[in-house]
Parts: structure tokens; C-alpha cells; sequence
């Protein structure tokens, strides 16, 4: 039975939870606060300015030596205001899951939750590749989006 892996973030942030919303539904957003290292490109055209349950995303990363990587992601759910869920559909994971969570702390701070389930591929080496390389990549990846949104919205 495969093991997941998961990667819990979370932070306060000075800003209102409609801007916080604002900010996080809007898939061409992910490019701000994504390492420039990764190469991180959206291929996919005409995105609307906030995500809806059902919205396909493409995307190209290298994450690895300059290795290109094609992703798509589904956003299997959204309750606006509160949450969404996107999914892996094809890309380097054989399972990903990334719960995004906002909570209302008062009218001018928010604390937004990051929540992935992950899985790498080839079993075994799979799980000494995370060992040794993934979760490193993946930690450093999340704590660069933490300081930038830090810097972006005055992080308590």
C-alpha cells in the first residue's frame, strides 16, 4: 500500500478576506508566488480571473536540471470564500491533492491554509526520491510562497 506524503502550511496575513479571495482564485496569481527556478509557465489561454469547480489548467515546470514537465490540474472543488481543491490530472505526481483554505480572523487579517497530499511515481523509487529530493524541493517551494505572500500582504 502506497504511502501519501503531506505538507501542512499556514499563515496569517493583513489583508481582508475578499481580497485574500481575490488574490488566490485567480490562477494567473500561481506565476507570483512560484519560484523563478521552476520555470513555472501557464499554457493554458483565456483563464478567467477566478477559478470555478470544473476549470482545467495547464502548465509547463522544471523543477529538476531545466527537465520540462507538463501538468494539468483540475479544480474539483470551490466554495467561495472558504476553500478549493486542486487536483492533479497528468504531470510528475502520481497522486496530487492541494487543499487551499482561507479563515476570516477579522475584517483586516485572514490565515490562509496550504494542505497537499502527495504521492511521487515508481513506488520504491519513488519514495527514496522524495526521501532524498521531493520533499526538500517541495518544502523549499512552499516557504518561498510564504515569504512572498509575507512581503505581498504583511504577514503577522
Amino acid at each position: 500500500m502506497p504511502k501519501l506524503y503531506k505538507l501542512y502550511y499556514e499563515q496569517i496575513i493583513k489583508c481582508s478576506l475578499e481580497d485574500t479571495w481575490k488574490f488566490f482564485s485567480n490562477p494567473q496569481n500561481l506565476q507570483k508566488i512560484t519560484p523563478e527556478y521552476i520555470n513555472f509557465r501557464i499554457l493554458s489561454d483565456n483563464l478567467p480571473d477566478e477559478i470555478y469547480q470544473g476549470l482545467i489548467i495547464e502548465y509547463k515546470v522544471s523543477p529538476l536540471l531545466g527537465i520540462d514537465f507538463f501538468w494539468v490540474t483540475e479544480i474539483t472543488a470551490v466554495e467561495n470564500h472558504r476553500y478549493f481543491i486542486d487536483e492533479q490530472r497528468f504531470g510528475p505526481y502520481k497522486f496530487w491533492h492541494h487543499t487551499h483554505l482561507f479563515q476570516k480572523i477579522n475584517n483586516e487579517a485572514t490565515k490562509i491554509i496550504d494542505l497537499v497530499y502527495y504521492l511521487p511515481p515508481y513506488g520504491l523509487i519513488g519514495r527514496l526520491a522524495n526521501s532524498l529530493l521531493i520533499d526538500k524541493k517541495l518544502k523549499n517551494i512552499f516557504n518561498y510562497r510564504k515569504k512572498v505572500i509575507s512581503d505581498l500582504f504583511l504577514s503577522e
